[in-house]
């Protein structure tokens, strides 16, 4: 399985993530990152000479890969409308490539569990809003 239409059509919508990847003290690192989803994986990165230095890229480069990442929004607070993807998933090591923010270095973000929640935009009303979770394949090659 993978995402649904509606969660494709949200997250494409969205310019801006939360990346978190682990520390080697296993301290959880989370960033905002641009990101891309490019047929049911995410890809993100940046630009310039000191990107390879970043904790997120060192972190997958100690072989740390498991990531999670979330994609939200709030559009309103009265009535109270959220939106959520939540993905933990895989990260491989960055590789050059062209990406949204331009050329430079980029990991490719393989899911493995997603959950998301009112990607229609509903209010919130009396209850929480229910989670969609799906379990993500991989790759198959026959």
């Amino acid at each position: 399985m993978g995402f649904t239409d509606g969660e494709i059509a949200y997250l494409r919508s969205q310019p801006l993530a939360r990346l978190a990847t682990l520390g080697e003290d296993g301290q959880p690192d989370l960033v905002p990152v641009a990101f891309e989803l490019d047929d049911g994986v995410f890809w993100v990165g940046g630009v310039g000479p000191d990107v390879v230095q970043t904790r997120k890229f060192s972190n997958l480069r100690a072989g740390r890969d498991k990531v999670a990442l979330v994609i939200d929004d709030l559009i309103s607070l009265e009535p109270f409308i959220a939106r959520c993807v939540r993905v933990y998933g895989r990260a491989e090591l960055p590789i050059e490539r062209v990406g949204m923010v331009g050329p430079g270095l980029y990991s490719r973000i393989v899911p493995t569990t997603s959950w998301s929640w009112n990607i229609e935009g509903r209010p919130a009303g009396d209850t929480w809003y229910p989670a969609h979770r799906t379990v993500h394949q991989p790759d198959r090659v026959d």
